[in-house]
């Protein structure tokens, strides 16, 4: 619990080891297993959500809604688009094309993901 809660209540999307170090205080006896193993299991559960990056770690969110993420080239950190905005992007994707995509390929989109890359301004 003090895991998924250290998780929903993050806007910064961590690192399976950034959690560890966010929750170890409180929690002495957790391991670094207990922490891998329950966030699988919490994405498994629809619970929280894995959002890889490109440096081969996973960052982790417990918002599951339909939502956009930047995702900066420099250092990986990932934020959420905000939700007014992304809305309005997800809004106004063409219905005609999504409808081709699925006659074409023969299956039923039933979800979109956009992640934006960004860099951070000096």
């Amino acid at each position: 619990m003090a895991l998924y809660e250290a998780l929903r209540q993050c806007t910064c999307h961590p690192t399976a080891e950034e959690l560890f170090r966010m929750v170890q205080p409180t929690t002495r006896r957790l391991s670094r297993a207990t922490v891998y193993n329950t966030l699988e299991a919490l994405c498994k559960a629809g619970l929280a959500r894995q959002l890889p990056t490109t440096n081969g770690c996973c960052r982790y969110d417990a918002d599951t809604t339909e939502h956009l993420h930047v995702r900066f080239r420099d250092n990986c950190e990932i934020r959420d688009v905000p939700a007014d905005l992304g809305r309005r992007l997800l809004d106004n994707l063409p219905a005609k094309v999504l409808a081709d995509i699925e006659a074409r390929m023969g299956i039923k989109i039933d979800g979109v993901n956009i992640q934006l890359l960004g860099v951070h301004r000096d």
